[in-house]
C-alpha cells in the first residue's frame, strides 16, 4: 500500500508526536508499505512562537503536488499545523478519504502560552478533523474528552511497551539494583504545558 504521512511534527525535534511516528513509519516498511512523508524538513519554515524548536511551514502550496504525484492509496495526517491543513484541505478537494490523529492537547497547550480560552480553540480542531474517516487517539480518557467537545468519529490507537526490550521478565538496569522500592519513574519532557 501506499501511504501518505503528513506531519508537522517530526524530526529533529524530540517528542512523543516524533517517536510515535517515527515507530509507525518504521512497521509500515518493515511490512512492506511504501511511505512518503511530508514533513517541515521539505519547506520553509519559521520557528514557532514561544517554541522554537517546533518549525511552523510558512508556505505549503507544494504538498498537493507532492501528494499527486505520490498517488497514496491512503493519507493519514498526523497533526493539525500548517501541513496538516492543506493536506485536509487537498483531501477534501480531492474527494480522497484519509484519517487523522490527536496527539497534542491544543486548546490547553494554546491556553498556557497565551492565556486563550480554550474554548475559542475547540471549534478550530472540531473543523479540522469533521471531514477524517477516523480521529486516532491513544487512551480512553483522550477518546472521551473529543467527543465531548463534539469530535465523534474516534478510534483507538493504543501505544505499547516493546516486550523484547521491557518486562518483569528482563534484567533490570544496573543504575536500579541499589534503589529503594517503590521505584517510580516519569518519562517525559519538561514543559510548561506539561504542568
Amino acid at each position: 500500500m501506499r501511504i501518505a504521512l503528513v506531519t508537522d511534527a517530526w524530526t529533529p525535534q524530540v517528542n512523543g508526536v516524533v517517536r510515535t511516528l517515527q515507530q509507525i513509519v518504521t512497521m509500515l516498511r518493515a511490512d512492506g508499505h511504501t511511505l512518503e512523508i511530508i514533513s517541515p524538513d521539505r519547506f520553509t519554515t519559521v520557528p514557532c512562537p514561544g517554541y522554537p524548536e517546533i518549525k511552523l511551514v510558512v508556505a505549503p502550496w507544494t504538498l498537493a503536488t507532492m501528494l499527486r504525484d505520490f498517488g497514496p492509496d491512503a493519507v493519514h495526517i498526523a497533526t493539525e499545523g500548517p501541513l496538516g491543513w492543506a493536506a485536509r484541505n487537498w483531501c477534501v478537494r480531492k474527494k480522497k478519504g484519509f484519517n487523522s490523529s490527536f496527539h497534542t492537547r491544543f486548546p490547553e497547550y494554546i491556553a498556557v502560552r497565551t492565556g486563550l480560552s480554550p474554548d475559542l480553540i475547540w471549534p478550530i480542531l472540531n473543523r479540522f478533523h469533521a471531514p477524517s474517516n477516523r480521529v486516532l487517539v491513544a487512551t480512553q480518557g483522550l477518546e472521551d474528552e473529543l467527543k465531548a467537545h463534539g469530535i465523534q468519529q474516534t478510534h483507538r490507537w493504543s501505544r505499547g511497551v516493546d516486550l523484547k526490550r521491557f518486562g518483569p521478565d528482563k534484567p533490570m538496569h544496573p543504575a536500579m539494583t541499589s534503589l529503594e522500592r517503590p521505584v517510580q519513574l516519569y518519562v517525559g519532557r519538561v514543559a510548561i504545558e506539561k504542568n
